[in-house]
């Protein structure tokens, strides 16, 4: 009996001549045996190589790959790549067992007969031959069918996918039909695809009457890791209890194989591979690659289907704040036109010589005045942030002298620190160089710091405002401001939330202190358009340092 150690058997009427020149080593202690054995197998048409002894046998397979060896069991407890057939005295136990070593080997008594020499050699050799085919087909078949497992984890698109699958199984298993469907199930899109040999007509898109029993099966499949062949209408593969989904069971194929695709312990869909005129064994190796491709495509499908889903929350949430921008800067302007007559006619009011109203009057007027502005500025400050994002202000580039600017800022909040009992002082600056920004916008940042500090420093306090020039470790040249108070300063928990937007730190909701908290993120905002930084320094109960640091050079705006 000829047997490998993976229990392979060879048919009978295996060929007991070589058609080609076959390599064979013999190796055999016996001289008169061995000289029987090498003449067989040259009659037979092999080049034959011979040995007596265990040395000699390590020096024929030296640099040689002989396609079988014949080999005395004296000699047989060797490691060869090829296939070996061993002489052994049927009578003795241990003889008998020198068959057993690792590898494809058969034995056959001593002496041996010449026409069994040659069959049994020859088997041997068409074994391997074949083994090595199928090795090779399999490996073709795994490399195939991973390109189609790379091509699906390539793209996001669920319809793609289920393309990718149905057409590499089609052409890689030489298919008629293929054919993929999800079921109504909220982890996957429904999607049906197929593939089909040309000259064949499709099938129709709803092709499940039921889909209820095909996703019974599916989940049947699916519960014990199988695969369901069939031959016609015959189940081949799966469990007693599992069928064949009835409207593919209708289509007649000679062979098929279906495959459910799941996550977790329920299917959530299936794949059916048919060949329809001629009947076919599929290999372990191929069910076990289709059903891991099928898992590759349920991954893909579920990854996709949740890829998608979060795109369409973006796109809603993205027109969402579009709708609440329009809003806001709707709102705004609405209330931009009355607030400007209103704060004409105070000015009138104010200004009028020949009739002028008396001193409780216009201490009441200069509280109405003073609630105005703060309205106006409120105004200004949603339409900046409603901008933010969407439509840009554009930047008026101007040299301009930060010096300046600064005593611009310092002159209009002085009669505000005044009146909260609170001294400033702008350090003086031995050189004032121009920056290229937009003036407005940087009278803007520092008039929101400044009334900042000025809002959270009690009555007595001081803020302080300087500004220098660094120049740090790669060449480039800024200017420094900084803007400190002694005021209730911010926790540290807290700093890392004072630039988002409404974002209000609890001791000025505790203190009653006015403010939006929309100056900072507004503040922020334009020095990010100005290639700047801005930081801040705070402790609790001591007062808050504010620093924005803005490029002096040209290279330095356009590569923040």
């Amino acid at each position: 009996m000829l047997i490998s150690s993976e229990g392979d058997r060879l048919p009978a009427d295996t060929p007991h001549v070589a058609t080609v020149p076959y390599l064979a080593v013999v190796a055999d202690p016996d001289a008169g045996r061995r000289e029987f054995t090498t003449a067989t197998l040259e009659a037979a048409g092999f080049m034959v190589r011979a040995a007596g002894s265990a040395p000699g046998l390590s020096a024929l397979l030296e640099g040689s790959e002989p396609s079988v060896l014949v080999l005395d069991s004296s000699l047989s407890d060797i490691d060869a790549s090829a296939p070996v057939l061993v002489l052994v005295d049927l009578d003795s136990p241990a003889e008998v067992k020198a068959v057993e070593h690792a590898g494809v080997r058969d034995c056959i008594a001593k002496p041996p007969a010449a026409k069994e020499v040659v069959h049994r050699a020859t088997a041997l050799i068409n074994l391997v031959s074949r083994r090595t085919e199928a090795r090779q087909e399999a490996e073709s078949l795994r490399e195939r069918l991973r390109q189609v497992s790379a091509a699906i984890r390539g793209t996001n698109d669920p319809q793609l996918i289920s393309d990718f699958v149905v057409k590499g199984f089609g052409e890689t298993l030489g298919a008629d039909r293929v054919w993929l469907t999800t079921f109504d199930d909220y982890r996957v899109p429904p999607i049906t695809a197929q593939w089909h040999r040309s000259k064949l007509a499709p099938l129709p898109e709803t092709l499940f009457a039921y889909p209820d029993e095909a996703r019974a099966a599916a989940d049947l499949l699916w519960a014990r890791a199988e695969s369901l062949t069939a031959d016609g209408a015959i189940v081949q593969g799966g469990t007693g209890d599992a069928e064949l989904p009835a409207e593919l069971a209708a289509l007649g194929a000679a062979a098929s194989v279906a495959v459910p695709m799941g996550e977790g312990s329920s299917s959530l869909g299936i794949i059916w591979i048919a060949q329809l005129d001629s009947p076919r064994e599929w290999s372990r190796a191929e069910l076990g690659l289709i059903q891991h491709v099928a898992g590759n495509a349920a991954h893909g499908l579920i990854q996709s289907h949740l890829i998608t889903s979060q795109q369409q929350v973006v796109k809603q949430l993205r027109q969402l704040d579009k709708a609440k921008t329009d809003f806001l800067a709707t709102v705004n302007h609405e209330l931009r036109t009355p607030l400007t007559s209103i704060m004409a006619y105070l000015d009138m009011i104010q200004e009028n010589t020949s009739d002028p109203v008396s001193i409780e009057v216009h201490q009441m007027l200069d509280i109405v005045v003073r609630n105005t502005e703060r309205l106006r500025l409120l105004i200004e400050d949603m339409l900046s942030v409603s901008r933010n994002g969407h439509e840009l202000t554009p930047q008026q580039l101007t040299p301009v002298r930060l010096a300046r600017t600064l005593q611009i800022v310092i002159a209009a909040l002085t009669p505000l620190a005044k009146l909260q009992n609170v001294s400033m002082v702008l350090a003086p600056v031995a050189d004032d160089p121009e920056i290229m920004a937009d003036e407005v916008q940087l009278q803007q940042v520092f008039t929101n710091l400044v009334s900042n500090a000025i809002k959270f420093t009690p009555g007595g306090g001081r803020i302080d405002v300087a500004s220098v020039l660094d120049t740090e470790t790669d060449g480039t040249n800024w200017a420094t401001v900084s803007v400190s108070d002694t005021g209730m300063g911010i926790s540290e928990d807290e700093i890392a939330h004072i630039f988002t937007r409404f974002y209000r730190a609890s001791n000025a909701m505790s203190g009653a202190v006015p403010g939006t908290g929309l100056g900072l993120a507004i503040t922020q905002d334009i020095v990010d358009r100005h290639c700047g930084r801005i930081e801040v320094a705070s402790e609790l109960g001591l007062g808050t340092t504010v620093t924005v640091k803005l490029p002096l050079d040209t290279h330095a705006q356009q590569n923040p």
